[in-house]
């Protein structure tokens, strides 16, 4: 099991940064993928982006060029630098991790409201 607490999000006008991070514990030396998600209402949880232990990253189309994630292997963490906000990337963010085995753990999900 992976404990998953996350940090930042919040409001934002369009064209602003927001910075996500997210620490797991647990079985930590097991993760293998870690990423973001989001849901906005009425909408289905899709992937924004995610990186492997060996760096493999992949983002969704709508947010390339404009966010990006990152991971230290040794503090745990992975981070979402959210630049030029759209009223679109409105949602609820949450975390996770795929540990070796596939097991995957989610945090609790941190709002971000893109809004003038």
């Amino acid at each position: 099991q992976v404990q998953l607490v996350e940090s930042g999000g919040g409001l934002v006008q369009p064209g602003g940064s927001l910075s996500l991070s997210c620490a797991a514990s647990g079985r930590v030396f097991q993760i293998y993928t870690m990423g973001w998600d989001r849901q906005a209402p009425g909408k289905q949880r899709e992937l924004v982006a995610r990186i492997t232990r060996d760096d493999r990253i992949d983002y969704l189309d709508s947010v390339k060029g404009r966010f990006a994630i990152s991971r230290d292997n040794a503090k745990n963490t992975v981070h979402l630098q959210m630049n030029s906000l759209k009223p679109e990337d409105t949602a609820i963010y949450y975390c996770y991790t795929v540990v070796y085995g596939g097991e995957t753990s989610w945090g609790q999900g941190t709002q971000v409201t893109v809004s003038s």
